[in-house]
């Protein structure tokens, strides 16, 4: 397994290794035992989602999920090609707004780990487009939450994407009342 830190401390990309041969490849994509050894300690992981984006430029985000109910989330591509995006929105932060985005694709293998107390969001690239995702609390209505994609730092690619009716009356960052704060 491939450990990369990013700009954003915390939030990490983690690219299995990968066997192949003619009928294709085999891939260990989540192993406790593997990155605990590697000094990753990672929560429990206790949902795991899948979805599907029929269109390329179909934003999702950015997404949270309040705390006593926050997630954190492994996020692979399935099929396709996605732009993934995690934005810092602890209170107290020396990284308070800031971004850091990564493509992951069926081909790449690539996995983001959000932390819990980060944004969440993507936009396909390619048509019919599966993200499959790890999480570390169940879903929970009362505490999901959205910021505006387009109110951060981040070039997504696109100028007027597929936005869901919740993605496109989300709350800009500027105005958002954070439930997260920097733990000690």
């Amino acid at each position: 397994m491939q450990i990369e830190e990013t700009a954003l401390p915390g939030v990490l990309i983690l690219t299995p290794a990968r066997h192949g041969d003619a009928r294709g490849f085999f891939s260990e994509s989540w192993n406790r035992r593997t990155l605990e050894r590697a000094g990753v300690h990672l929560p429990e992981f206790v949902q795991d989602n899948h979805s599907l984006s029929a269109r390329a430029g179909t934003l999702r985000g950015l997404h949270y999920q309040a705390p006593p109910h926050a997630q954190g989330k492994l996020v692979r591509c399935g099929r396709g090609r996605l732009f993934d995006v995690a934005v810092d929105g602890r209170v107290g932060s020396p990284n308070w707004g800031r971004a850091v985005g990564v493509e992951l694709s069926a081909e790449n293998g690539r996995q983001l780990w959000v932390p819990a107390g980060f944004l969440h969001g993507f936009v396909t690239r390619e048509d019919d487009t599966e993200i499959v995702y790890k999480c570390t609390d169940y879903y929970d209505r009362d505490s999901d939450g959205a910021v505006r994609w387009d109110s951060v730092d981040v070039d997504w690619g696109v100028s007027d994407p597929v936005l869901s009716d919740k993605d496109r009356a989300a709350t800009p960052f500027q105005d958002w009342k954070s439930p997260f704060k920097v733990e000690a």
